[in-house]
Formats: C-alpha cells, sequence, structure tokens
C-alpha cells in the first residue's frame, strides 16, 4: 500500500478558511496513494487555545465539508487529521475524522487524553471514552491522537480490538521532539503494527512543532521520516508484514496481565 502524510506548517498567520483550501488542493494531489493522513488540530492549530472556542465546528461543518470532497476527488481514505469539534449538547472535543475514498464520514475518534495538565487541552475540552478502530482495504486501523501516544494502555487495547496500522495525527512541540521518535517506535514495536504518526510543521500559538512525521514497520524499523517544515511523506509498505511479524515473533502469546476476557457464548 501506499501512505501520503501530508505534514502541514500551521501558523497563526494563515486563516484557517485559506489553510482549509490549501489542505484540500494538496489531499487531491495524492491520487494513487492508499491513506493519506493530516496532523492534529491544523484547521486551528494545537496551541492556539485562544481560537478554539470560536472556532469550533460541528461534525458536518466546513473542514468536514473540503475533506470529503477532497477525499472523493483524490479515491483515497482520508484521516483528516482533528477538528475543535463543537457538540450542541456538550463540550468542545478534540476529534479526528476518518473518510472513505467516497467521501463519505465513516468514524470518528474523540481524544481520551488530554494534553496541558491545568491548562490548554486539559481544561478547555471533553475527554472521549471510546477505542476506535475501522476496517479499510488494506487492514484495520487503529486510532489515536498526540499526546495519546504517552499511554500503551490505550495501544493495547486498539491492538486487542485488531488494529494493524496504528494512526496517530499530532501537534508535537520541538522541544520534546526526542519523545516523539521514541514513543512512535515503542508502540509500534509493543504492538507488532505500523505506526504512522502525522505532525504539524510550524509555529502557533508560540510554540515552536517539531515536524519529524514518522512511519514504523512493526519491528521498529524507521520506513521514512520527514524533516522539520512542510512537506508530503511518502511511503509504500506492505501490510501482510503485520501478520509474519506476528507469526514470527509471537510475544503477545505470553501476555499475562491485562488479557481482555474470552467471550461468553
Amino acid at each position: 500500500m501506499r501512505a501520503s502524510l501530508i505534514q502541514l506548517a500551521v501558523s497563526d498567520a494563515e486563516p484557517a478558511a485559506e489553510r482549509r483550501a490549501r489542505t484540500a488542493a494538496l489531499v487531491r494531489a495524492q491520487q494513487g496513494a492508499d491513506l493519506v493522513v493530516l496532523p492534529e488540530l491544523w484547521p486551528l492549530g494545537g496551541f492556539a487555545y485562544d481560537s478554539w472556542s470560536d472556532g469550533a465546528e460541528p461534525l458536518d461543518g466546513p473542514t468536514a465539508e473540503v475533506m470529503s470532497a477532497a477525499a472523493r476527488a483524490a479515491g483515497v481514505w482520508l484521516h483528516a487529521g482533528s477538528i475543535v469539534e463543537r457538540d450542541p449538547d456538550g463540550p468542545v472535543y478534540n476529534t479526528s475524522l476518518l473518510f472513505a475514498p467516497s467521501g463519505d464520514l465513516v468514524h470518528t475518534y474523540r481524544k481520551i487524553h488530554r494534553f496541558g495538565f491545568d491548562s490548554g487541552e486539559a481544561v478547555a475540552m471533553g475527554a472521549g471514552q471510546e477505542i476506535v478502530t475501522a476496517a479499510t482495504d488494506f487492514g484495520r486501523l487503529g486510532l489515536a491522537t498526540c499526546y495519546d501516544l504517552r499511554f500503551p494502555e490505550l495501544f493495547r487495547a486498539l491492538l486487542d480490538a485488531g488494529a494493524e496500522l496504528l494512526v496517530v495525527p499530532a501537534a508535537w512541540p520541538e522541544r520534546r521532539r526526542e519523545h516523539w521518535s521514541l514513543l512512535a517506535r515503542a508502540r509500534a514495536v509493543e504492538e507488532q503494527a505500523y505506526v504512522l504518526a502525522c505532525n504539524t510543521a510550524g509555529t502557533h500559538g508560540g510554540v515552536e512543532q517539531a515536524g519529524h512525521s514518522v512511519v514504523v514497520d512493526p519491528w521498529g524499523r524507521v520506513l521514512a521520516e520527514a524533516g522539520a517544515g512542510e512537506q508530503v511523506l511518502t511511503v509504500e509498505f506492505d501490510p501482510a508484514e503485520v501478520a509474519r511479524a506476528r507469526a514470527d515473533f509471537p510475544v503477545h502469546r505470553d501476555r499475562l496481565l491485562g488479557i481482555p476476557a474470552p467471550v461468553q457464548r
């Protein structure tokens, strides 16, 4: 399969409407890819807290509208990163959008682990509650977002739900870039799965972004890694390597803790 990670440069100076149009053009240019991935909160900025309330949008809002059309035009599965979702009956959420090649919005994931401790996302947004996986033409995706990378129990739950490719949009800062690279590889090794981690570039909310989007195989090998600036990182790989890795080195069968209860029939 071919995957393209679009490492967008996000700045406070570019209006959200202009960035949506520019990003849609980048997605449409990925014809021939199977999966395209965008970063976390790219319409507004992952650290642009002051813009979240006014810029929040519903699941059928302007970002979903242009991303649906772009996925359909390119004929790709599109993980459109995440938006600030306005729930009319609750708080705002950091919500990822997954579109099928038809342009249909087939899955959403509300980020479970909110970053910021006593500020930012941790106090401004609600926490998601559901583990989300998605069946595709090339394997089952497990959905996570940015700070989720620091919580291995989430990824073990995604493994138990059948995930073979772990897709992680992010707005990860430059000052912790070594953690970004280390954790992406660790999650791949632990779950014997591909990790496709798409970060932002640029600076927004006064925070320089790390870039360095990365694709890691089930053995922990880095197949491709971006630099610091905006770019499209494209890589081809064999999804069947997940099954081979799990058969050749069957570490998961030796689990003793946290094993899902057997299904009662």
